[in-house]
C-alpha cells in the first residue's frame, strides 16, 4: 500500500501539471490579425509618436475651423513684420501685411490637410474597385484595365497636372481634381495584386462553391484582407499631395493668395527670407514635421500589417 504523503505529494504534482497545461493553453491562444497588428505598431514607440502627433495636428485644424486667435486674412500694417514672441497678441508674429503667421498657419494646414484628404478620398474610391475588378476578373479584362494604367503612368504627374491647371482655374478644386487624377493608379495596382493572391485563398474557393457572387465575396473576403495595403498606402498618399500641393501653390499655380496653405506661405516666406527667416521657417518646420510623421507612421503600419515581419 503506498504511503498517503507520497499520494498526496503524486496529486500536487498532477494538480501543478495540470495549471501548467491550462495557462501554456491560454497563452497559445491565437489573437486576430488585426490584434496583432495593433500590438505590433503599439511597439512602434516612432510610429505611435507619429500618431499622436497627427491626431494633434488634426484637431487644431478641426478647432481652426470655429476659432482663430485673428483673421488670417486680416491686415494690419501698423503691426507688420513682428517677430515670434515679442507680442502677446501675436504669439508667432506678423507677415509684412501685418497678417497674424499663427491664424494663418492654422489655416494653411487645414487647407493643405483637406486637399490631401480629399483627393486621398478620390484615390480610395477609384483605385480599390478599379483593382478589385482587375484582380478578380483576370485575363481579357485585366489586361485592358492595365494598359490603361500603364497609359496614364507614362504621363509625368507634374506635367498632366500642369496641364489640368491650364484647362481649369488654379485653386483648391483643379488641385484636387487633378492629384486624384493620376495617384490612384499605385493603390490600383497594390489592391490588383493583392486580390490575384486572395482569390486562390481556399475561403475564397469554399464561398464560391457554396454559391456566393463575386460581389458579395469581395465585400466579405477579399476587401477585409486588403484593408492592410490600403491603409498603408494611404498613409504615403497624403503626405504626398501635402507636399504637391505645397509644391504647386510654391510656384503659384495652386491655391491663390490672399488665401493661406502651406505652398502660400512658403512662397511669401521665400520672398522676405532676408530679413525676416521666421515668416519661411514656420511653414518649413509644420511641412517638415507632417511628412516626416506621415512616412514614420506609414512605416509602423506597414511592419505592422505585414505578416512576414519578426515578432
Amino acid at each position: 500500500m503506498e504511503n498517503p504523503a507520497s499520494l498526496k505529494e503524486q496529486f500536487t504534482f498532477a494538480q501543478t501539471d495540470s495549471k501548467q497545461s491550462e495557462y501554456h493553453d491560454v497563452s497559445n491562444i491565437s489573437l486576430s490579425f488585426r490584434k496583432k497588428a495593433w500590438l505590433k505598431l503599439k511597439s512602434n514607440k516612432a510610429a505611435m509618436i507619429s500618431l499622436t502627433f497627427l491626431v494633434l495636428i488634426a484637431l487644431l485644424s478641426v478647432i481652426s475651423l470655429f476659432w482663430l486667435p485673428h483673421n488670417p486674412n486680416a491686415q494690419n500694417v501698423n503691426e507688420s513684420n513682428l517677430k515670434p514672441f515679442t507680442n502677446s497678441a501675436y504669439l508667432l508674429g506678423t507677415d509684412n501685411l501685418g497678417r497674424d503667421m499663427l491664424s494663418r498657419l492654422l489655416y494653411g494646414t487645414r487647407i493643405s490637410l483637406m486637399i490631401a484628404l480629399f483627393a486621398t478620398a478620390v484615390d480610395i474610391l477609384i483605385g480599390v474597385p478599379y483593382g478589385m475588378i482587375s484582380g478578380w476578373c483576370g485575363g481579357r479584362v485585366d489586361n485592358l484595365m492595365q494598359r490603361v494604367i500603364e497609359i496614364i503612368s507614362s504621363i509625368p504627374e507634374l506635367v498632366l497636372i500642369m496641364l489640368l491647371l491650364i484647362v481649369f482655374k488654379p485653386g483648391m478644386t483643379s488641385i484636387i481634381f487633378a492629384i486624384a487624377l493620376s495617384s490612384w493608379v499605385l493603390m490600383a495596382r497594390l489592391v490588383r495584386a493583392s486580390t490575384m493572391q486572395i482569390k486562390s485563398s481556399d475561403y475564397v474557393l469554399a464561398a464560391r462553391v457554396m454559391g456566393e457572387g463575386p460581389v458579395k465575396i469581395s465585400v466579405r473576403h477579399i476587401l477585409p484582407n486588403t484593408m492592410g495595403v490600403i491603409i498603408t498606402r494611404t498613409m504615403f498618399t497624403i503626405p504626398a499631395a501635402i507636399f504637391l500641393e505645397a509644391l504647386l501653390s510654391f510656384l503659384g499655380i495652386g491655391v491663390k493668395a490672399p488665401n493661406a496653405s502651406l505652398g502660400t506661405l512658403l512662397n511669401a516666406g521665400e520672398k522676405g527670407f532676408q530679413f525676416y527667416q521666421y515668416q519661411l521657417w514656420e511653414p518649413v518646420i509644420v511641412l517638415s514635421l507632417m511628412m516626416i510623421a506621415f512616412n514614420l507612421l506609414g512605416d509602423g503600419l506597414r511592419d505592422a500589417f505585414d505578416p512576414n515581419t519578426k515578432e
